[in-house]
């Protein structure tokens, strides 16, 4: 295609030019001293194109001389940049590749040759990148101290620098990082601390934020910061219920007395307090503590839409109310009575009212349920054992001493 333009515009040109040039009979006379030079007006204007091109084509040469030793440099400048980006790609790619020496020494050379380079001198993103890769490679190597130089080299070059936000985002974030592993979560805090609002609101801040918290045993303060990631989708729902759940327990296992239970418990999300999970967790808690009835007080609700609740959910609460079945009210055989209505298939609801009506002292009541309770293998083995022992209490009450001792024997002998 281009030679067939270029084909149209030389006919245009020998068209024009014959048109304009073919019958033109004029004369230049051209005068120097007694010589007289006489051309003809076509020759003359072809000749001071030819002249005009090269004077052009003198003046081009000329500039292209002079200006060789600039065009040198320029090309040993462009050369030390393509070299520098290159030694920064190498140690990128070695780090991805667990090469840390390889990734270190590459970075360290990408500083060096743009120390060397005039227009790369100025980059202050480059600088840190390749700053925060060799301290990656020496973070990885275990040589903190000289990872730390690194940092704080880095560091010493954004700080209060206009445009260099996101460098120093990424090295407060990396370095809080660094610090988790190192199980330093005090170092951790405070450097997220110094991150701005906007950046302290990042899915990467909390999820640091909220191993720090973890690591310095403050569940409840993981477990708001945890909430927050989950409500910013920063978890799947399956791993957010999990993660809050454990949280929620964890807080409630590091309670030492009553009152800071109560604390705790006051602390928790609503959500918190209706999972059964954490309810009889808090439940236990309270019966280890000496108070089996709050413990109650806490299943009351959980019990009263038993009915309605999964599976798993009714197993946490049963068994948590076996833990807490001494000094039991008559308030609760309705509900223990309405559950068994409805799921008396289910072990933990079968050992939960066995445990409840021996405590009421229903020793007719309490006896099948015990025995099914004492007979399960589903059920945990204290359980198991402790319906073994209240079924020999029931004997004894009754007088059959022998049958009491049997019963004895058998929660011995379970494992």
């Amino acid at each position: 295609m281009r030679t067939v333009i270029w084909l149209v515009l030389l006919f245009t040109v020998a068209v024009v030019a014959a048109t304009m040039l073919g019958q033109n009979d004029a004369l230049v006379a051209i005068f120097y001293g007694s010589w007289r030079l006489d051309l003809s007006l076509n020759l003359f204007l072809l000749a001071l194109l030819a002249t005009i091109f090269v004077m052009f084509a003198g003046l081009q040469a000329t500039n292209a001389l002079l200006s060789l030793p600039t065009r040198a440099r320029e090309w040993r400048e462009q050369k030390r940049e393509r070299a520098a980006a290159q030694a920064l790609r190498e140690a990128l790619s070695e780090l991805f590749a667990a090469r840390y020496a390889r990734a270190q020494r590459a970075a360290q050379r990408a500083l060096d040759l743009q120390s060397m380079s005039r227009t790369l001198k100025a980059d202050l993103q480059f600088t840190v990148l390749a700053e925060m890769i060799a301290a990656s490679g020496l973070h990885r190597l275990q040589d903190r101290r000289a990872r730390d130089e690194r940092v704080a080299s880095a560091l010493a070059l954004v700080r209060g620098r206009l445009g260099a936000g996101s460098a120093f985002d990424g090295l407060q974030l990396l370095s809080a990082e660094w610090a988790l592993e190192d199980r330093d979560a005090e170092r951790a805090l405070g450097l997220l601390a110094e991150l701005p609002p906007g950046v302290a609101r990042r899915t990467q801040a909390l999820r640091l934020k909220m191993q720090a918290a973890r690591l310095q045993r403050r569940p409840l303060d993981a477990l708001q910061t945890a909430r927050l990631l989950a409500k910013h989708q920063g978890f799947s729902a399956p791993a957010a219920q999990s993660l809050l759940r454990s949280l929620a327990i964890e807080a409630v296992e590091q309670s030492y007395d009553l009152d800071q239970l109560r604390r705790v418990w006051a602390g928790l999300d609503a959500d918190d307090r209706r999972d059964a999970f954490v309810v009889a967790r808090a439940a236990r808690r309270a019966q280890a503590l000496g108070h089996a009835e709050q413990g109650r007080t806490w299943l009351q609700p959980g019990w009263d839409a038993i009915a309605s609740a999964s599976a798993d959910d009714r197993q946490q609460l049963a068994l948590a109310l076996v833990d807490c079945a001494p000094g039991l009210g008559s308030d609760w055989l309705p509900r223990i009575e309405g559950a068994l209505a409805k799921h008396g298939h289910e072990p933990a609801l079968v050992a939960a009212a066995g445990m409840a009506f021996a405590d009421r002292q229903l020793w007719g009541k309490a006896r099948r349920p015990l025995e099914q309770t004492a007979s399960s293998n589903a059920l945990p083995t204290p359980v198991r054992r402790r319906a073994l022992r209240c079924l020999a209490a029931i004997a004894r009450e009754e007088g059959h001493d022998e049958q009491a001792l049997a019963y004895d024997q058998r929660a011995a002998a379970i494992d």
